[in-house]
């Protein structure tokens, strides 16, 4: 089938430049980006990632994960170790 319909979307300068440097470095075109997401709304019959809040942990888990905080493990064993209670 040909791809004939069009789709328009008004984002903010900043986020479209580095959107579009990821796509290229990772070979992906703009218009096959937009028909991924599309398959992915269609294969998950919505948004195909969560909508959530956090709350304040998790909020502060990311900020400490942004700035290196928090454990760092030399294996996936030994975080899986680490985790058991």
């Amino acid at each position: 089938m040909a791809k004939t319909a069009m789709t328009h979307a008004r984002l903010t300068p900043e986020i479209k430049e580095k959107a579009e440097t990821i796509l290229k470095k990772l070979g992906i075109s703009i218009s096959a980006a937009y028909e991924m997401f599309y398959r992915q709304i269609i294969a998950h019959q919505g948004i195909p990632f969560d909508l959530r809040i956090p709350n304040k942990n998790t909020l502060q888990a990311m900020k400490d994960a942004r700035n290196g905080k928090g454990k760092k493990y030399d294996s996936v064993e030994k975080m899986f170790e680490d985790m058991k209670i």
